[in-house]
């Protein structure tokens, strides 16, 4: 996987269905700058209903690479659960996606978890909402 420039978690995927004007401007500024954004497969299950009010969530899907968890990545998330000292694995296994390309950013509703979890390897940075 090449660089990442924004992997999104729930709380942004949310805050960009509904138009958070802050969110939209990371965005904007990763497409301009030649970086797309990536949300890990995880986020598309805790974002997700499958019902018609889907429609602001598979928006903002339509326009990012999705990230299936593999063995790589769980493991990865496992190590950084451990080393924070945390139970938050969806948020490990975001901030795992991230780590797959050092330089990366995570946008975020949820800064105290994806931090603590980021703080562990310190290759992403956090970007809260």
């Amino acid at each position: 996987m090449g660089r990442i420039s924004l992997v999104f978690d729930s709380g942004a995927v949310t805050a960009l269905a509904k138009g958070n004007i802050e969110a939209r401007s990371f965005v904007r500024e990763a497409l301009k700058s030649g970086h797309g954004v990536v949300l890990p497969s995880v986020v598309v299950a805790e974002t997700t209903r499958g019902t018609p009010r889907d429609a602001p969530i598979d928006r903002v899907i339509k326009h990012a690479t999705v990230v299936a968890l593999d063995l790589k990545l769980a493991r990865m998330a496992g190590r950084l659960l451990h080393g924070a000292r945390s139970k938050q694995t969806i948020d490990a296994i975001i901030v795992a996606t991230a780590d797959l390309a050092p330089g990366s950013a995570i946008l975020t509703g949820d800064e105290r978890d994806i931090t603590a979890l980021a703080n562990v390897e310190r290759m992403t940075a956090v970007l809260p909402i």
